[in-house]
């Protein structure tokens, strides 16, 4: 089979290392890719953005599957171009990615069908948002509706903070018009835990419980980020808790995207906080996370695209999933000054020793350039290890994380300690 994945990420280098362990892939195109890929799949100079661009290619060049994986294109449709164009396709249409696009519909699905979740208020009107937020007790949550690369989420401690973050969000464009509806809702407290899922719309299979760390600095200190490690399993999920959350969450969330008209297929993210009162949803994804996959991947055994062609194909009860016994961990590497301003082109090394060390190296945010590493992104690379527990992945990640090396590299010293 041929595939065609879209994006450029590390998540993407996962998913096409993944799939190129596959027997019954010939080929695998990336568009955009990055650098890191280059050996085992034909990086394509197409935006993952660029529909259009997208489906010219594929008119040259057939193949049996598009895997879309980042949310950008997920919202804007691609999975319904290729649809209409009986090209096979692993995600959800846009009318189901709105369960991440816009989280003012997400919140009132939960609402609407007892999901349970945090109280909240939606506005897309500064002056009753303001309004709205002078007497209650704080701290309070204040998000953006639309995405925003994963940075659209401010707690405030106080009116003060609340008045900036509505301002900046809903009248000075901070995440463009991603902000211009926001969601004020009551700040959850306990232990989070990440799930992903499969799904063909009608079976859930979940895969290993993760935690990521969002915040820039260690504990959790300095703003959100597209995340700066993760580690699997959690430790509070529990047997008791996955049985609850499959049976008050998970299904319930499926079975009403389809009452909804808005089937769900592909890959189903569920951040949830752990609270005193039961398990709560603080927000899904409608796509693999980044990153949460370089973590849940390398403990795969079962072919990937046999699950995703299961999914595509609405066969997923069918299909056995198989997992290793064992942990993992990631840490990111990224660019001095991210998420904020950060210089892009400072040659990366170190690469082949980390590698001799058996740690997998994903390709986040680089280039090459006269025949070597550089950097292009805000977060450069994940380094990521197995062992049996945890603590003896985090621990061969950090033994070994000094041996890449580029200027202003900035990594948490924490990753794992949740």
């Amino acid at each position: 089979m041929k595939v065609l994945v879209i994006g450029g990420g590390g998540r993407e280098h996962a998913v096409v290392k993944k799939l190129s362990e596959s027997p019954k892939i010939k080929k695998i195109y990336c568009a955009p890719g990055n650098a890191g890929m280059g050996k085992i799949a034909q990086c394509v100079n197409i935006k993952a953005t660029d529909i259009d661009g997208i489906l010219d290619f594929l008119k040259d060049n057939p193949v049996d599957l598009v895997v879309v994986t980042p949310d950008d294109p997920l919202a804007l449709g691609l999975v319904d171009k290729l649809n209409e164009r009986n090209i096979r396709a692993f995600g959800p249409t846009a009318k189901a990615a709105e369960i991440e696009s816009s989280k003012a519909f997400a919140k009132n699905l939960m609402k609407k069908y007892g999901i349970p979740t945090g109280a909240f208020e939606v506005f897309d009107n500064p002056e009753k948002a303001l309004q709205y937020v002078k007497n209650r007790q704080y701290p309070l949550v204040i998000k953006a509706s639309g995405l925003a690369l994963g940075k659209g989420v401010i707690i405030v401690e106080n009116y003060r903070q609340a008045e900036e973050t509505i301002n900046q969000m809903m009248i000075n464009d901070m995440f463009g018009s991603s902000g211009h509806t926001v969601i004020i809702e009551e700040f959850l407290q306990g232990p989070e835990v990440t799930v992903l899922a499969f799904t063909d719309g009608k079976t859930i299979k979940t895969m290993p419980s993760c935690q990521d760390h969002k915040r820039v600095f260690d504990n959790d200190k300095g703003p959100n980020t597209g995340g700066m490690g993760a580690f699997s399993p959690s430790k509070h999920y529990t047997k008791e808790i996955e049985e609850y959350c499959i049976n008050n969450i998970f299904y319930p969330t499926i079975r009403a995207m389809k009452k909804e008209g808005r089937n769900f297929k592909g890959v189903i993210y569920f951040q949830m906080m752990l609270t005193k009162d039961g398990p709560k949803v603080i927000e899904y994804n409608a796509r693999f996370g980044d990153p949460e996959t370089q973590v849940l991947l390398p403990l795969l055994k079962t072919d990937l695209l046999d699950i995703f062609n299961a999914v595509t194909d609405e066969r997923l009860d069918k299909t056995d999933i198989q997992w290793e016994n064992s942990a993992g961990a990631t840490v990111v590497l990224a660019s001095g000054g991210y998420p904020k301003e950060y210089t892009k082109g400072y040659p990366i090394s170190g690469l082949e020793q980390v590698q001799k060390q058996g740690i997998t190296v994903y390709h986040m945010g680089t280039a090459m350039k006269d025949g070597e590493y550089v950097t292009n992104g805000g977060r450069v690379l994940s380094l990521t290890a197995k062992g049996d527990t945890v603590e003896q992945a985090v621990a061969r990640v950090y033994n070994n994380i000094n041996k890449v090396c580029f200027k202003d590299m900035h990594y948490r010293k924490d990753i794992g300690r949740k």
